[in-house]
C-alpha cells in the first residue's frame, strides 16, 4: 500500500486495520479544491422542494439531509430559476434562486422607493399585468420540470406516499424485522442497503394489465379512508378482479402494497370500518402475518421458526398470536411444515420392536409463504432430478478424458466431474473464470450445446471477453436455430436474458432450454426462485454447473441456494486452485478467510486515504475519482466505480452521487434529475442492477445504454427505477468489477460492515483499490468476526433424500 511522493499531507504507511493509514493516490492534487463537493456531503437543510415527499421521508430516517441530493433531484428549482432569467450555467444556484422566490416582493419594495408610496393607475395595472407574466412564465416551467404525483397530499396520506414512494425508489430500505438487533451507532447510522420487493419482475407490465375500472374502483376506496390516490394500480394488481370489494371488507390489505406498515395500515382501517376497527380483528392478525412473512423474505429468509413468528406477532399488537397463525394457515396465505432434526453425529432415535410409532423425533415447526415454499421444493425436485439422472452422452469417455488432460489442476477435475455427472459445483475467485471458460470452449468441442449464464450484463462481458481471447468462442458447431448470445454473439447470457428468452439458445418444443449444458457464473446471487425456474428449464440429461465464490454477498432474494447445495454434499464439488494474482488478490484472499493483512502495493494497487469526518470522505472521494486516479494510476474516471455501505446518509450514495455529478457531469437535470452522460444504474426488476449511461430523454422517455444495449424507460417509471450510478451499494456492485474501485467506509459506518461486505467491495477491483477509511478498528473488527447473518431455509432438508444415492 503507498502514497505517491508528491503527497504534501501526512502520511503513514499502513493497512485498513491499523488507523495507520497513507494518503490518497496524488495526494496534494486537488487538495485546495473545496466547498462545491465538500460541502456537499455535509451541508444540513439545503431541502429541495423538487424532491417530493418520499425524498423527504428518507432524509428524515437517515437523520440529516445532504445539500447535494438538490443537485440530483431539484429539477423544478431549477427550472423555475432559469424561466426568472437565473444564470444556472454559473453555478449560482442559491441565488437565483433567492431571486425568483422574492421577485414579487423586491418589485415592490423599489416601487416604494422610487415613488415614496405614492402608485398611480397606470402604475399599478403594469404592476399587476407583470405579476400575472411572471406566474404564467412560473407555470410554464414547471410544466418543462418532472412533476411529482402525490405532492398535493397532506398529513396521514403524504406520510403513506412517502413511505412507498421511498422504499420503491430505494430512498429508504423496507422494514428490517428479522435483521440481528445491533447496539445503537455513536453517529446516525447510514441507510442499509435496499433490498428488493418480493413481486412480480416487472411491476409496471402488470399494472397495465388490470382494468381501468377495477383501478378507479380501488381509488375511491382508498380516498375515503384517506389513503393516497396513487397506490390504486399497485393494490388493484395485488388483489385483482373485485380489488375494491376486498379491500373495503379487509382494509388491512393494504399491507399488500410495498412499503405501507401495519400502523399504516390500522388508520386506513379506522378510517373505513370506524368502531369496528380493532386490534385483535381477526382480520388483522392475518394481514400482519403475511406481512412478516414478507419482511423474512426480504431479509433471506424462506421460512420463519414458529416461536420466531410468534414474537413478532405479538410487538405488533397482535392479542393472540397462535391464533392469527392458524387463521393465516387455514386462510391459504401461509403454509405450516415439520421438519425433522438430526445433530451432527447423533443417530436416530431407535424403538423397541413394535413401537416404532412411539418414537419422538425433534422436529422444528416454520412458517413460510406459498411462493417461496413451493420454489424451495420445485428446486429440491430439480437439482434431484440431475444428481439421479445419466447425463446426456455427447461424446465418448474417451474424448472427455482427452479434454480432461489437455487440462491441467483443478480444469481437467472440473471436466472430469462435469463428464458423468448432472450437476457439479465449482468454487473459485476471479482467475477461476477461466476454469469454466477450458470447460465450456471443451464441451463445445466436442458437440454439446454449452451455454453459460452471469448474473449481470458486466460479468456477462468479462467472460465473454475472456472466451474471445482464448479463442473459445468460436469453438464448436455453429447453430443457425439459435436466438443470438448478445454482445459479441458469444455464448453468454445473463441469467435474467436466458430465462426470459431475449438471450441464449431458445426453447426447444417442450419448453426447456435447448442447450446441453449450462454453466452458471455468479452462482452465490442465485435465490430460490430464480434458481428454481434454471432447473425447471433444463431438459432431462442436460448438465448444471453451478461456479462462483462463496465468500460474497449472498443473493438479495431469498434463500442462500449456493450455500445450502455446498453444505448438502450432495454432487461432485471442485474448489480451483488458481489464486487471484497481485497485491489485490493476496488482500482479498486473506479477508475471505479472516484476515485482514498488510499488503505490499508498489504499483499503488492498494491505497488507503484516512478521513476524519463525512465532509472530507465525501471531498476525497471526488478527489480520488475525477483526479488522483486518472492521473497516477492511467485509470479514467468512467471506469472507477464509488462503493459504500448505503444509500442514506451523508455519505450515502445519494450524496456522493450528488457530488460525483456536480464534479464529473453538471447540469440542470432537466429528466427526472438526469442529463445525457450521467452514469446511472438501472433496476428493472426487483433485484436486479444494470450499470449504464444516460443517452437522451424524449416523449418515450428516459434512453440509456446499458453494456451495449439501449433501454427505454418511461417517464413515470424512472423515479422508481432509475438512480445515480457513480457510487452503489456493494449488493448492487456484485457480479461486476471496474479496473478502479474507491471503498468508502465513513465513521458511522462500522455498524454495517461484515466480513461478506468488505470481502465483496474489495474484490470487485480489478488493477486499483482506493480505501476512504474512517471506521479505524471497526474493519479489521468486522473482517475478525462479522460473519454472513444466518438465514432460515427448508432446502437442506428437503436436499437430505438426495445424499444417499451421491
Amino acid at each position: 500500500m503507498s502514497t505517491e511522493p508528491e503527497t504534501t499531507e501526512d502520511t503513514e504507511p499502513g493497512t485498513p486495520g491499523t488507523g495507520q493509514v497513507p494518503d490518497t493516490v496524488g495526494g496534494g492534487a486537488g487538495a485546495g479544491e473545496t466547498s462545491e463537493t465538500e460541502g456537499a456531503g455535509q451541508v444540513p437543510g439545503a431541502e429541495d422542494a423538487g424532491q417530493g415527499p418520499e425524498a423527504e421521508a428518507a432524509d428524515a430516517d437517515a437523520g440529516e439531509t445532504s445539500g447535494t441530493e438538490g443537485t440530483e433531484v431539484g429539477v423544478p428549482q431549477k427550472s423555475e430559476a432559469e424561466a426568472a432569467g437565473a444564470d444556472a450555467d454559473a453555478g449560482q444556484v442559491s441565488e437565483a434562486e433567492g431571486t425568483e422566490v422574492g421577485v414579487a416582493q423586491k418589485s415592490e419594495a423599489e416601487g416604494t422607493e422610487a415613488g415614496v408610496g405614492q402608485v398611480s393607475e397606470a402604475e399599478a395595472e403594469l404592476r399587476a399585468q407583470q405579476a400575472e407574466r411572471e406566474r404564467i412564465e412560473q407555470r410554464k416551467a414547471e410544466k418543462k420540470a418532472p412533476i411529482e404525483s402525490g405532492t398535493k397530499l397532506s398529513g396521514k396520506a403524504a406520510d403513506l406516499l412517502a413511505a412507498v414512494r421511498a422504499v420503491e425508489s430505494g430512498e429508504k430500505p423496507v422494514a428490517t424485522v428479522f435483521e440481528e438487533s445491533r447496539p445503537a451507532p455513536r453517529r446516525s447510522a447510514p441507510e442499509p442497503e435496499r433490498r428488493p420487493q418480493p413481486v412480480v419482475p416487472q411491476p409496471a407490465a402488470a399494472s397495465a394489465a388490470v382494468a381501468p375500472e377495477v383501478v378507479q374502483a380501488v381509488r375511491q376506496v382508498l380516498a375515503e379512508g384517506g389513503a393516497p390516490e396513487v397506490l390504486a394500480a399497485q393494490i388493484a394488481a395485488a388483489l385483482g378482479e373485485g380489488a375494491d370489494e376486498q379491500l373495503r371488507a379487509d382494509p388491512w390489505q393494504l399491507l399488500r402494497t410495498a412499503g405501507v406498515r401495519p400502523e399504516q395500515a390500522d388508520g386506513f382501517a379506522r378510517s373505513l370500518l370506524g368502531a369496528e376497527c380493532g386490534p385483535d380483528d381477526e382480520r388483522r392478525g392475518r394481514a400482519v402475518t403475511g406481512w412478516l412473512l414478507e419482511q423474512a423474505a426480504l431479509a433471506g429468509h424462506t421460512a420463519l421458526e414458529m416461536p420466531a413468528l410468534l414474537a413478532a406477532l405479538a410487538q405488533r399488537g397482535v392479542p393472540e398470536p397462535e391464533s392469527a397463525v392458524q387463521d393465516a394457515i387455514a386462510e391459504g396465505e401461509a403454509l405450516v411444515f415439520q421438519d425433522a432434526l438430526e445433530e451432527p453425529g447423533t443417530p436416530a432415535p431407535t424403538a423397541a420392536e413394535g413401537d416404532e410409532e412411539d418414537v419422538e423425533r425433534p422436529v422444528r415447526v416454520l412458517v413460510g409463504l406459498e411462493r417461496y415454499a413451493l420454489a424451495e421444493e420445485s428446486l429440491a425436485d430439480g437439482l434431484g432430478r440431475l444428481v439421479n439422472s445419466v447425463p446426456k452422452q455427447d461424446g465418448s469417455a474417451e474424448d472427455w478424458e482427452r479434454a480432461a488432460a489437455a487440462a491441467q489442476g483443478s480444469t481437467a477435475e472440473l471436466i472430469r466431474a462435469v463428464a458423468g455427472q448432472g450437476l457439479v459445483l465449482h468454487t473459485g475467485g476471479e482467475a477461476s473464470l477461466a476454469e469454466p471458460a477450458a470447460l465450456l470452449n471443451a464441451a463445445r468441442t466436442l458437440g454439446l450445446r454449452a451455454w453459460a449464464a452471469a448474473h449481470g450484463p458486466i460479468g456477462r462481458s468479462r467472460f465473454a471477453a475472456l472466451l474471445r481471447r482464448s479463442g473459445q468462442a468460436a469453438d464448436g458447431p455453429e447453430r443457425t436455430d439459435a436466438a443470438p448470445a448478445g454482445p459479441g454473439d458469444s455464448p453468454v447470457a445473463t441469467v435474467s436474458g436466458l430465462l426470459a428468452g431475449a438471450e441464449g439458445p431458445g426453447r426447444d418444443t417442450d419448453g426447456a432450454l435447448d442447450l446441453d449444458l449450462l454453466v452458471v457464473l455468479d452462482a452465490p446471487q442465485l435465490d430460490v426462485e430464480t434458481a428454481a425456474l434454471l432447473t425447471e428449464s433444463l431438459p432431462d440429461g442436460a448438465r448444471l454447473v453451478l461456479a462462483g465464490d462463496p465468500a460474497v454477498l449472498w443473493s438479495v432474494g431469498p434463500g442462500r441456494v449456493f450455500a445450502d447445495l455446498l453444505a448438502a454434499r450432495i454432487c461432485p464439488q471442485v474448489a480451483s486452485r488458481r489464486p487471484d494474482p497481485g497485491p489485490l488478490g493476496e488482500l482479498v484472499s486473506g479477508i475471505g478467510i479472516g484476515e485482514l493483512n498488510q499488503v505490499e502495493a508498489p504499483g499503488k494497487e492498494v491505497v488507503i486515504v484516512p478521513v476524519r469526518d463525512a465532509g472530507e470522505a465525501v471531498h476525497r472521494t471526488v478527489q480520488l475519482v475525477a483526479d488522483s486516479v486518472p492521473r497516477a494510476i492511467g485509470v479514467p474516471a468512467e471506469e472507477t466505480q464509488v462503493i459504500t455501505p448505503g444509500h442514506g446518509g451523508a455519505v450515502g450514495t445519494r450524496a456522493l452521487n450528488a457530488a460525483l455529478k456536480e464534479r464529473l457531469n453538471p447540469g440542470p437535470g432537466r429528466f427526472g434529475g438526469f442529463d445525457p452522460g450521467d452514469r446511472i444504474v438501472h433496476s428493472p426488476a426487483p433485484g436486479r442492477a444494470l450499470p449504464g449511461r444516460v443517452v437522451t430523454a424524449d416523449a418515450e422517455g428516459l434512453h440509456l445504454s446499458c453494456e451495449g444495449e439501449t433501454v427505454v424507460v418511461p417517464k413515470e417509471r424512472v423515479e422508481q427505477s432509475v438512480r445515480h450510478g457513480w457510487a452503489l451499494t456493494a449488493h448492487q456492485a456484485v457480479g461486476s468489477r471496474w479496473p478502479a474501485v474507491v471503498v468508502v467506509l465513513p465513521g458511522d459506518a462500522a455498524q454495517a460492515l461484515s466480513r461478506p461486505w468488505v470481502y465483496t467491495a474489495f474484490g470487485r477491483a480489478d488493477r486499483h483499490l482506493s480505501v476512504v477509511h474512517g471506521v479505524e478498528q471497526a474493519l479489521p473488527r468486522a473482517v475478525a468476526e462479522v460473519p454472513a447473518k444466518p438465514r432460515t431455509t427448508r432446502l437442506p432438508v428437503l436436499l437430505a433424500p438426495q445424499v444417499s444415492g451421491t
